[in-house]
C-alpha cells in the first residue's frame, strides 16, 4: 500500500522534545519528502506498528497526524508547485 503521512506537532515546550522522536520514527517507515511530510510503500502491518509507536508521543489535544492510503503510488498523481525537491526521485 502507498500512503502519504503528513503530521502537525504542536511548538509548545513539550512538542520541541516530541517532534525529533516523531520524525525519527517516521523515518524508520517512510521516506521524507518535506518538512513533516513522508510517503512510501508499506503494508498494512507496519502501519500498525507506526501507529503504535507515535501513540507514545503524539498527544491527542495538540497534535495530528494524517495518513492518506492508496494501492499504488500510480495512482496517486503528485505535482510539484515552486521549488520541486523530490527526494524519492534519486531512487533507481
Amino acid at each position: 500500500m502507498y500512503v502519504v503521512l503528513v503530521y502537525d506537532i504542536s511548538q509548545n515546550e513539550d512538542g520541541k522534545k516530541i517532534l525529533p522522536k516523531v520524525y525519527k520514527i517516521c523515518k524508520k517507515y517512510l521516506s521524507h519528502i518535506q518538512n513533516s511530510v513522508f510517503e512510501g510503500d508499506i503494508t498494512s502491518a507496519q502501519i500498525m506498528q507506526l501507529q503504535v509507536e507515535l501513540q507514545h508521543y503524539i498527544r491527542k489535544e495538540y497534535d495530528s497526524v494524517i495518513l492518506f492510503r492508496t494501492r499504488n503510488e500510480k495512482w496517486l498523481d503528485k505535482e510539484f508547485w515552486g521549488i520541486s525537491i523530490d527526494l524519492t526521485s534519486n531512487f533507481i
